[in-house]
Parts: C-alpha cells; sequence; structure tokens
C-alpha cells in the first residue's frame, strides 16, 4: 500500500502513541489531534487520506466533529470512527454522521491498519495490479515488468510510476504527484525530477520507445507504442 496520510483523533496519549508508532511503522504519516476542536481545524485546513476519530472527545465529541466536516465543510476525506462504544445506536449514530467505517475498542492495531488501507484504496480507485500494454506492475508483490521482462525501481520510483498508470492517459501536474508522494513537501527542490529520471533510466532506457513523457507547461503521463490518445490528457 503507498504511504498514506492520516488523521488520529485520540484523547488517550497511550493509545494514541502507540497507535501512531504503528501506524507509522506501516509506512504512513500521522498527525495527532487530542480534542474535537482541533481535529476540526485539522482536518478543514490540512488534506488526509483517512481520519481516525474517537467519539469522546473533550471540546466538541467525535459526531459533532464528522457532522461539521461531512455538512459545513463539506470535507469527503473517510473517517473511521474508533470508540469504546458498541451498541448498535452508537454506530448508526456515527454512521449518520458521516462516519465511512466503525471499529470497536479495544482493537489489533493490524485491523485498524488494514481497514484504513481499503477504505484509502477504495475512495480513490486505487488498484493492486495495473496492466497497460507492455507495461504491468503488482503493488502486493511490489513487482514491474516491461515486455515480460522484470523491471527493478526504488520505492519512491514504484509509487510514482503507480500513479502515472493510475492516471493514465491523463497528464499529472508536477504539484499532484509531489502531493502523491510526500504530501506536498518533497525532500528538495530536485527531488521529483531525480526520481523521474531513476525511472526513465530504468523503464526507459533497455527499450527503443520511452513511455515517460514530459508535457511542457503540463506536468507527466504515460504513452505507448502505437497509443493515439491525447497527450494532453483529454
Amino acid at each position: 500500500m503507498e504511504r498514506l496520510s492520516v488523521l488520529l483523533v485520540e484523547d488517550h496519549q497511550a493509545l494514541a502513541e502507540t497507535t501512531a508508532a504503528y501506524l507509522e511503522a506501516c509506512g504512513h504519516e500521522v498527525d495527532f489531534a487530542a480534542d474535537g476542536l482541533l481535529a476540526l481545524h485539522l482536518a478543514v485546513t490540512e488534506s488526509y487520506d483517512v481520519v481516525v476519530l474517537d467519539i469522546m472527545l473533550p471540546g466538541l465529541d467525535g459526531f459533532t466533529v464528522c457532522r461539521r466536516l461531512r455538512e459545513d465543510a463539506k470535507i469527503a476525506t473517510p473517517i473511521i470512527m474508533l470508540t469504546a462504544r458498541d451498541e448498535l445506536t452508537d454506530k448508526l449514530a456515527g454512521f449518520g454522521a458521516g462516519a465511512d467505517d466503525y471499529l470497536v475498542k479495544p482493537f489489533d492495531m493490524p485491523e485498524l491498519a488494514a481497514r484504513i488501507e481499503a477504505l484509502a484504496r477504495r475512495v480513490k480507485g486505487l488498484a493492486s495490479k495495473y496492466e497497460i500494454g507492455e507495461l504491468a506492475l503488482d503493488a502486493d508483490a511490489l513487482r514491474v515488468s516491461r515486455a515480460g521482462s522484470s523491471i527493478s525501481l526504488s520505492r519512491t520510483a514504484f509509487e510514482l510510476l503507480r500513479v502515472l498508470m493510475r492516471e493514465y492517459p491523463r497528464v499529472v501536474p508536477r504539484r499532484d504527484l509531489e502531493r502523491e508522494l510526500w504530501r506536498g513537501e518533497p525532500p528538495e527542490s530536485d527531488a521529483l525530477r531525480s526520481h523521474l529520471y531513476n525511472l526513465r533510466q530504468a523503464l526507459d532506457r533497455p527499450f527503443a520507445q520511452a513511455l515517460v513523457t514530459t508535457v511542457p507547461g503540463r506536468g507527466y503521463c504515460l504513452r505507448f507504442p502505437g497509443d493515439e490518445r491525447d497527450a494532453a490528457g483529454g
């Protein structure tokens, strides 16, 4: 699974620290809020793939936060309710407020991570496997091949190719690629260029036809031999 940005809203410090550490060990980025007001502020002003939201919170409870995000701020970020309440009425209230999933405490960390990743994949339309022309990518096996030949890529180049395949034939702007790879904060100014170079070296250099295409002033896309689709993303 690609790296996700998660907002964890939990007022129990020990549980929050343990959960954040586990999700970060899975490769995800985690922001933390211990009360409903801060959670609401972060969810509106920052971009997250998933919000993990406790119900019993200081300031604003989770139901209110969820409802305000959906109805007032029109935020569609997937929300998983995380709570000790296991009554059906509470679950129905959570879904009624706009939650997408519900996990009852105590919970297993692998299950929470799996739910987060499954929800993000469903919402983003991410597939685990892509095959376009002679190019194939298997995200579960971290495997890429072109014309039957295995291609070795770094993890960042792999995720870069995955985004380009997912968006094919659309041109993907530089800022969108940076947001996908580093949440909009690349480690250095030419980091994307360096990873694109490495991707081209591995994916295109051994073959007569280059697949990774730069569209000046627009961004980047994939084009295949005999591809008649509009390179401008039409």
